[in-house]
């Protein structure tokens, strides 16, 4: 039988709570590694560390009612307007230079200054 130090244990419990928020175990180690490691920390560094997971819980929470609310444009598209999509094309900045990619077009240009394409 193995035993364990009690803020050993409290750890475990720690990185088992930061999964069940959603968080990444990059993210749960990244506040881990500010606390003591050879003891338990005290009651204030577990509230900084809990209000730091609550506002990241708290941003995805805003991030997730975002996608929601995209998800009914979303519906209403039906896909047939990837101008328009605001999951595949939010924010397109590029939308305004007509349909096609631009970029590629722009490569296969020839420049006659330089003689080259693009």
């Amino acid at each position: 039988m193995r035993v364990f130090r009690r803020y050993t244990l409290r750890r475990l419990a720690v990185i088992a709570a930061g999964q069940r928020a959603g968080l990444t175990l990059a993210e749960i180690a990244e506040a881990l590694a500010g606390l003591p490691s050879d003891r338990a920390p005290t009651q204030d560094q577990w509230h900084q560390l809990s209000t730091h997971w609550a506002q990241m819980v708290a941003r995805r929470i805003r991030q997730l009612e975002k996608l929601q609310g995209s998800l009914d444009d979303c519906i209403g598209c039906g896909c047939l307007s990837l101008k328009k999509c605001h999951l595949f094309n939010p924010r397109d900045e590029a939308a305004s230079e007509g349909p096609g990619s631009r970029w590629m077009r722009k490569s296969m240009e020839y420049d006659e200054d330089t003689d080259s394409y693009g």
